[in-house]
């Protein structure tokens, strides 16, 4: 089980207010180790008021990749005239003990995120989109390998850091439906905030879970291959053998099944045969080949 270390360090190792005495050991100094951003302000000033709390927001929400200093520069003149500190607020970033980036005024809480993640990885650090999207890489890839009880570990904590990722939630899903523990897995899918429930990839772990549902009732493959070469006509069993086929991981045969019913009859069991297809499409990758070309298929027959 990896260490996602995701958890953010306390304000008091991120954010402080410094003066003239200590900036050298604040800023210049801390910076050879963490990319220090420092936030020159003052009490009268107006606009500081809005962006030292948003700033404040970001740099925690990049977990320890970048640091924060706060310095009134009506009480540190000395360090603001050598800087050439000429309005405020501004914002200045050190790496190496040397200012690498900065701006001035308020700007809106997009620039102070990209701002901020700019510093992060100028630092050699790691956005915090970055070091979630690689947590889930890393959770989908022990899904693949088996290790669906480690995946379900792995999308928790990310949750735990943010509770609204529709991808780890979807993994979520899909770790418990893999673990057989599909009650579990419609909890989980039932508890998702309602931001999110509209998702891809929530609307993805729905799909995959109907199917696990079918499953667990579908019948022998050899029987319904048997029943549907001695009655062609026989949509039912040609339906039931989709989902044994399914089932059973043969996915491309399931669907070829689904759409012969689709041609024999689209409107058989009002229209089942579309609706188990979407659901089998939807549960797929969006890049995945088969069901790309069932889509064709199933296109040319609706619009032919």
């Amino acid at each position: 089980m990896m260490d996602l270390n995701l958890s953010p360090a306390p304000d008091a190792d991120l954010i402080k207010d410094t003066t003239e005495a200590t900036f050298m050991a604040d800023v210049v100094e801390a910076s050879r180790t963490t990319p220090v951003i420092v936030d020159f302000w003052a009490p009268w000033c107006g606009p500081c008021k809005t962006l030292g709390p948003q700033l404040e927001d970001a740099v925690r929400a990049a977990k320890g990749a970048v640091k924060m200093v706060k310095i009134n520069v009506d009480e540190a003149q000395q360090i603001a005239g050598q800087l050439q500190i000429q309005s405020i607020p501004t914002v200045y970033a050190f790496h190496n003990g040397q200012p690498i980036d900065g701006f001035q005024g308020a700007v809106p809480q997009s620039e102070i995120k990209a701002f901020v993640d700019r510093v992060a990885k100028a630092g050699g650090g790691e956005a915090p989109g970055d070091a979630m999207a690689e947590a889930i890489a890393a959770a989908e890839e022990m899904l693949t390998e088996g290790a669906a009880s480690d995946a379900a570990q792995t999308f928790a904590a990310i949750l735990g850091e943010d509770p609204q990722n529709a991808a780890a939630y979807g993994g979520m899903v899909r770790a418990h439906i893999a673990l057989g523990d599909l009650d579990q897995a419609e909890a989980i899918l039932n508890g998702a905030p309602v931001e999110i429930s509209k998702a891809p990839e929530l609307e993805a772990a729905h799909a995959q879970l109907q199917l696990a549902r079918q499953a667990a009732d579908a019948g022998p493959v050899t029987e319904l291959e048997a029943k549907v070469e001695a009655d062609p006509s026989d949509l039912q069993a040609r339906f039931d053998l989709a989902q044994a086929l399914h089932a059973n991981g043969k996915v491309e045969a399931a669907i070829e099944q689904l759409l012969e019913v689709f041609r024999r009859d689209r409107e058989w069991n009002d229209g089942a045969a579309k609706t188990q297809l979407f659901t089998i499409f939807e549960a797929m990758k969006p890049n995945d080949p088969v069901m790309l070309n069932g889509r064709r298929k199933l296109s040319s027959m609706i619009f032919a």
